[in-house]
Parts: C-alpha cells; structure tokens; sequence
C-alpha cells in the first residue's frame, strides 16, 4: 500500500493548463485572474465583495488592521485552531483571551464566550474570532446577536469550511464565509484545503468600506484612484513643481499615494487562475469528502474505543475527519508505521510556548486540553480511494483487537 497522508492537493491537466497560460500571457501580478477569482469566489461563497491575498494568515492580519485593533484591545478566540487565529491580534498590537470549545462539536463555546463578556467592563471585549474547525460551521447569527450585545465585531475563520452552511433560525442555509453574520471571513488556499492555489488566502465581506481598506492595505497602503485620494497637499511631480491640494489637482498617470502603513500581501495571477480551475470543481470535491465521512461514521458506529468523532453533521464541509480515542500516541505510531500519515489537529494555542508567557497554563481549558489529548485527524481528501479508506479503517480496529 503507497502513502496515506492526512491531506492532498488534487491538481488536474485543467488546473495546468490555467497556469501555463498565465505564465505565457503579460501579467504574473496584478493583472485580471485576480479579479476573475475574485468574483467568482464571492459568487460562490455568496458575498458581495472578495478580497484576493498572499495565504490565510495575511488575510487575519488585515482584517484585524481593517477593524481597527489596537494595543490593549482584547479579542476572543478557540484554542482549538491553527496558530494564525490568534496571532493576528497579536501582529495588530491586541490581547488574545481564550475561551473553551463545545466538546461536542469542537467549536468555539458560546457560553463561554459569554461569560468573559458578561464578567468584564464594558468595552473590555473588541472582537471575537470563531472557527468552523475542520470544516463544522459555528453557529454565527447566535455569535452575532451577542456580539451586538456587547458591541463586537466578528471575524470568521472559514479556512476549513468552503461550502459549508449551517441552518439559521428562518431554516435557510447560510453558508460559510458569506458574511450575513460576520463582519469579515477569511479563507485558505493552503495545497490540502479544499481550494489549493500553491498558498494564498480569501476575505470576503459585505462592507463596502472595509473592503475598500482591504484593498489599499493589501498594497502597501497605495492608492492610484484620484477619487480615493485624501485633501492634502499633494508630492510634488518634479522638482519645480508646486505643491497643489487633492481636490484641485490635475493628475499624470505615474502619482499614486501612499496613504497609511500596509504590506504586500498580493496574490499572484497564476495562483489565482489556479485557484478558479480549482473553484469550478469546489463542489465535487465537498460531495466526495462527505461521502467519505458517511464511510467512517458508519464504521465506527458503537466501537466502545471511539470516545468521540466528527460524525455526520448537516453542511459540515470535511476539512478534517477526527476522531477521539484513548491511547493516541499508539494509534498514531501504529498508524504511520503503515504507512498512514495521519496528524493532530490541533496543540491547544494557549499552551504554546507565546502564549503561556501572558499566563494561560494546564486546566485553563479542560475541554480543549482533553481533546488534544484524545484528537487524531484520519486521511480526508476527495482523491482518497475507497480501497485506501477501507485499509484505514481496517488498521485502525487492528491496533484496538
């Protein structure tokens, strides 16, 4: 049996041939595939404005900045995630508070959520940031009612969950990243997401200003549009030439200004006509990943060594499989041994070495702290055949015989 790992890229001769004729055309940067991708993802996802960026970590680094994070604010997110979730508050100068998960559902724990909210000073709490873990949305209208309670705003990190939806109180399908909830999402386009571009990342929003400061941020804060130029006065063309106001200037085709302090986090134009190829097929991959999900749910239906698993869940998107078992390290090592890579998904990002210097150490979050020890992320992928499924599934019950 070749190598099972947790996670593959699925690249096709479609997928090539789109980037080889970016590679032959004129532009490799900021040229039309970017927007091309754009708009298609936001009329996938169902938002009215996308924002193209370098990776997913890039794309929660300026939603902080756009939101206006500043040193001392405190922010709200799961320990249960990648490191990135909650660094970006940090990159912004903010303070990370975590609160607990659902132990059913591995998702950021509302209750909890509100608890800090409710036990602090008003205005303590700027933002929250929930996670669709492994790609189970959270349920964002309750997060977004009491965000508006204590005057929040809401990040969703939906890296995992490209098509996944939960049901909202009217029974309509809301789906990830579609921003009816939160003020920003953002996306992956990590090589095992279900949408791989190389890297690269997505925010996606309903506020025209805050997608009009994502795209001045993204480009080191630079603006070529005379209409978005502030009154000041203006650089100089040449060096006899007197400084004008902006709302009186004339302006040749070279000026730009720079505005404010942003970064290149552009994305290429042959990432992102990788990434529209990989978008055309979105819906097959998530059709192939919850059939395989049906596939583990079933054989592990009633093992007395399962203590929990993602199961079969309405409009989970299966960026992960992952279940919950005693003796971990021997299934893991059992597992590799046969050459099945599984992984561990994730290090509780408080316990890390950054975060435990700010105090949070062991038993500040038991539910999190108990999955980490229990959590093992099976082979997820729409490439993943049933053959290799069922050898998966077939060296997991031998390591518990």
């Amino acid at each position: 049996m070749k190598s099972i790992p947790y996670g593959r890229q699925h690249i096709t001769q479609a997928d090539i041939d789109a980037v080889v004729e970016v590679l032959r055309a004129d532009y490799l940067t900021q040229g039309p595939k970017i927007a091309e991708f754009e708009q298609a993802f936001a009329n996938y996802i169902g938002s009215r404005y996308a924002v193209a960026v370098a990776n997913g970590t890039a794309a929660l680094h300026l939603c902080t900045l756009a939101l206006g994070v500043q040193p001392g604010n405190k922010v709200i997110t799961t320990p249960i995630t990648f490191a990135a979730s909650a660094n970006c508050v940090r990159y912004a100068g903010g303070d990370v508070v975590f609160a607990d998960i659902e132990p059913e559902t591995y998702l950021l724990d509302i209750k909890k959520v509100e608890e800090l909210l409710n036990n602090a000073p008003e205005g303590t709490y700027k933002g929250i940031i929930p996670v669709d873990f492994a790609g189970r949305s959270v349920d964002l209208e309750a997060f977004r009612k009491l965000a508006d309670k204590y005057n929040c705003w809401i990040i969703e990190d939906a890296c995992h969950a490209p098509g996944g939806y939960f049901i909202d109180s009217n029974e309509k399908k809301q789906f990830c990243g579609n921003s009816q909830f939160a003020d920003l999402a953002i996306f992956s386009f990590h090589p095992v997401k279900h949408i791989a571009a190389g890297e690269g990342g997505m925010i996606t929003t309903n506020d025209e200003k805050l997608y009009q400061k994502l795209l001045t941020l993204r480009t080191h804060g630079i603006l070529k549009d005379v209409e978005l130029f502030q009154n000041s006065p203006q650089v100089a063309y040449g060096n006899n030439h007197e400084a004008e106001n902006t709302n009186t200037a004339t302006y040749p085709g070279w000026y730009y200004e720079m505005q404010e302090l942003g970064f290149n986090y552009r994305l290429t134009d042959f990432q992102a006509a990788l990434g529209n190829e990989q978008l055309k097929r979105a819906d097959e991959g998530l059709k192939r990943r919850r059939e395989i999900a049906q596939t583990y749910d079933e054989a592990f239906k009633g093992k007395s060594f399962i203590k929990g698993q993602s199961g079969v869940v309405d409009g989970h998107a299966y960026h992960l499989y992952v279940i919950e078992v005693n003796n971990r390290k021997e299934l893991y090592e059992h597992l590799r041994a046969n050459n099945i890579f599984v992984q561990i998904h994730y290090v509780p990002v408080h316990l890390m070495p950054y975060y435990r210097q700010f105090g949070w150490k062991n038993g500040d979050l038991p539910a999190a702290e108990r999955y980490y020890n229990r959590c093992i992320s099976l082979p997820m992928y729409p490439t993943l055949t049933d053959e290799e499924q069922q050898y998966v599934i077939q060296k997991i019950n031998e390591c518990y015989e």
